[in-house]
């Protein structure tokens, strides 16, 4: 079987590594002239932990990651409205850690696992033809076409051929308010934590392993809205909240700083068309609230692999609907949960500030077994272990 997978991200490559271990010849094409570098981080939890496992990447994550969960929430000027350590929580209840770890580590420990010259960058691809039982899809790219048994379109949230592919398709739904991110030297020792504000503003640091921390930021604002400086912007919004907020913006003013508008997708009527699957956020973009956006890629990424025969291509078009039945219910549930979570921070701020009361007095225990229906999740089995690249 050869497959090509349009997008380099944590998805395509997950997918890339998980196909290679089955067997199958594997492209990648990545439309950026090289891989992300810089500026984000992720939060994996144990579902995507253990499908990390399957690829026997699980441990390397484990080894390199700072262990998250433990957290607590506060007002703009510092007062804490509780402090939850959910870390060893979570780790009794599912018996693995959150972990957070720098996107860029990850993706080079993926990249790390397939042949050389697997990924090719500078690779823009238009249109793609979605086979049938008997004939392979064609990607259609400047350079030219290309076949493969399978393609997986993995090129994001904002996927050039989702709407190509099912034109029922849900179009992308702006969610009211727009994130930024960076990677940051840490001025201090510090905590994890989240300061809410008004109007949508929320500050929130994650300490990592290596001495550095994650932080994001939001706030309600208009779509496609874009300030002279994203640093004056943040200073603007959150420079005279309380410390170490001011100083973090400081450090990071010599960084890179993005800044994405958050975009969700309503339920697509499948996750397959003919010999062509979609995956990671191509698939069931949502917002960031439960950091479950890697790990369900990482999810479909197993559960693809899991689902094709790699001897028998000729049963594609059938297998892809077997994926599509596994991953469509639960990627909605998720979905749900997450955009849910989302309109709490578009609340009045005493309902915000009530809410936050509330999770600051609920049991770690308590927190951990409700997201069960998230986090909960094992790899399917049959997963055949080819050799690591």
């Amino acid at each position: 079987m050869e497959a090509l997978i349009v997008g380099g991200g944590i998805g395509g490559l997950g997918t890339a590594v998980a196909l290679h271990r089955q067997g199958v010849t594997v492209r990648v094409y990545e439309r950026a002239a090289g891989p992300a570098r810089g500026g984000a981080a992720l939060s994996l939890w144990p579902n995507a932990l253990r499908g990390l496992d399957t690829l026997e990447l699980g441990d390397a994550v484990r080894d390199h990651a700072a262990l998250g969960g433990d957290s607590g929430i506060r007002r703009p000027d510092g007062k804490w409205f509780g402090y939850t350590r959910l870390g060893e929580a979570i780790r009794t209840t599912y018996g693995d850690p959150l972990v957070v770890i720098a996107r860029q580590f990850l993706t080079d420990l993926l990249l790390a696992a397939l042949p050389p010259g697997t990924v090719r960058y500078d690779q823009r691809v238009t249109e793609v033809s979605t086979g049938s039982l008997s004939g392979p899809a064609v990607v259609l790219t400047a350079d030219g076409n290309a076949e493969a048994d399978l393609v997986v379109v993995a090129d994001g949230a904002r996927s050039a051929l989702r709407s190509w592919l099912l034109p029922a398709a849900p179009p992308l739904q702006y969610a009211g308010y727009t994130a930024w991110r960076m990677l940051v030297p840490t001025p201090a020792t510090l905590e994890s934590f989240e300061t809410w504000g008004s109007n949508g503003r929320r500050f929130a640091v994650l300490p990592l392993a290596d001495g550095s921390c994650y932080c994001y930021a939001t706030v309600t604002a208009p779509a496609d809205t874009r300030p002279d400086s994203e640093i004056t912007e943040l200073r603007r919004l959150f420079g005279n909240w309380h410390q170490p907020i001011p100083d973090i913006l400081d450090a990071a003013a010599n960084g890179v700083v993005l800044r994405n508008d958050i975009s969700e997708l309503g339920p697509l009527p499948a996750y397959h068309v003919n010999r062509v699957a979609l995956l990671g956020d191509a698939a069931h973009a949502m917002t960031p609230e439960l950091g479950q956006g890697a790990c369900l890629a990482i999810e479909d990424a197993v559960v693809l692999a899991a689902t094709v025969n790699p001897e028998r291509p000729e049963d594609v078009t059938a297998d892809l609907k077997h994926y599509t039945e596994a991953r469509l219910p639960r990627t909605t549930v998720v979905s749900r949960r997450s955009h849910q979570a989302g309109k709490l921070h578009q609340q009045p701020l005493p309902i915000q500030y009530l809410a936050a009361r509330l999770m600051g007095r609920l049991p770690a225990k308590a927190i951990a077994r409700g997201l069960r229906p998230i986090v909960d999740w094992q790899p399917p089995g049959g997963i055949r272990r080819g050799p690591a690249a």
